[in-house]
């Protein structure tokens, strides 16, 4: 039987629109980071905001413990509870969330360490280990563990790497009020605006260069900095030198995306994540073809309309995962997809039945993963093998 065959038939029984996840390029994504990583000397610290699965996080991390980055409490919690326990939470702290921190980290016993680029949020933890302090409690949970976010490129958060009055200050504020000062980390989120492998090369270098600053800058104070991280998949992907870096944080790797694709991060034939869908109408005057995945399961990302391909909605595939010839999601309604042929293509419009399968690619994976409860996991045969659970929620 033809992998076409297999694939079709294992599908039929699924309803649709549903997430799959293919196991074998997952595996393949996350070989290829982890060999480049280890090739340039730091440690991988994968981020589990898009996978918010235990099973892709126990094949993305280095160890059963970890480490990795997370971008909700609720998922701190969630992969704590499943043993992983060195954890950094990944979004400034609000004072608000200081107590849901410290419980994850007595019920679990994790080390889960928090970012923080201000004064006031110093001061905050500060004040909270203060009135915290339990003699009693597990080494491991005693204080509490915080990096201060620089700003790599201006794309969000963080404080400038040559603030040093800044950087020094929430430095000493923390430890003077009882807080593991652990490091800075940074993210060149700007990576993402970029489509070049020599530009996206040198964002990778001004991260590493600003991040180095950061960290002689406490030093220099003599306060403590033993970790330096940083991390963006395009940054990831393309660094050439990661002196003075102690850890690299990547996530949307391990699955690709038609974005990742259109910065050079990945190809298409990389990408482990699709969408299934089944055709549910004809519009054939306007050459449409209509299915039942519309923005509600792909998400309304629309990314790649920056970017020198526009894929639409996304790419969409035969049953085994091969793409239609210039065939894309054109539009969206909430649970109405419009397939049609990319404008001026000249190629021929398939013909698709009513009920046919159709699986398409996304522009953001984090985005689309974010519509769906479970993956369904395909073997190399295409035949679905396991359904692996992902929660959602802040």
């Amino acid at each position: 039987m033809a992998v076409a065959d297999v694939a079709a038939d294992s599908l039929a029984a699924l309803d649709t629109p549903c997430l799959l996840l293919d196991e074998a390029r997952l595996t393949a994504n996350v070989a290829r980071m982890r060999e480049r990583l280890s090739g340039l000397g730091v440690a991988f610290r994968p981020h589990l905001k898009t996978a918010k699965s235990l099973a892709v996080a126990r094949r993305a991390m280095t160890g059963p413990h970890g480490p990795a980055m997370v971008s909700t409490l609720r998922e701190a919690a969630y992969f704590a509870e499943g043993g992983v326990t060195d954890l950094t939470y990944g979004v400034g702290i609000a004072p608000q969330k200081l107590d849901r921190v410290g419980g994850i980290r007595r019920q679990f016993g994790a080390d889960l360490a928090i970012i923080l680029d201000s004064v006031a949020q110093a001061e905050a933890v500060a004040a909270w280990v203060a009135a915290n302090r339990d003699p009693s409690c597990a080494p491991s949970c005693a204080s509490l563990p915080c990096l201060i976010e620089v700003d790599a490129d201006g794309h969000r958060s963080g404080v400038a790497p040559d603030d040093a009055g800044t950087l020094v200050a929430i430095g000493r504020i923390l430890v003077d009020g009882g807080a593991e000062l652990r490091g800075v980390l940074l993210h060149a989120g700007d990576s993402y605006g970029l489509d070049d492998p020599e530009r996206i090369a040198a964002a990778a270098e001004a991260e590493r260069a600003a991040a180095v600053a950061a960290a002689g800058h406490l030093r220099a104070a003599g306060l403590p900095c033993p970790v330096v991280s940083v991390g963006s998949t395009p940054t990831a992907r393309f660094a050439g030198d990661l002196d003075g870096v102690t850890e690299v944080r990547a996530g949307v790797f391990m699955f690709g995306d038609l974005f990742q694709a259109g910065v050079g991060s990945c190809g298409a034939d990389d990408i482990a994540l699709s969408v299934l869908a089944t055709v549910i109408g004809h519009q054939a005057a306007k050459g449409w073809i209509i299915v039942d995945a519309g923005w509600m399961a792909l998400s309304r990302d629309r990314g790649t309309a920056r970017q020198a391909v526009d894929q639409g909605y996304g790419i969409v595939c035969d049953p085994a995962g091969r793409p239609y010839p210039d065939l894309i999601v054109r539009d969206a309604n909430q649970e109405h997809g419009i397939v049609a042929l990319r404008p001026g293509s000249r190629a021929a419009l398939p013909e698709l039945a009513l009920g046919a399968r159709l699986r398409i690619l996304p522009n953001h994976a984090c985005a689309t993963a974010a519509q769906h409860a479970c993956y369904h996991v395909l073997d190399a045969s295409g035949r679905v093998s396991a359904t692996w659970p992902r929660i959602a929620g802040w």
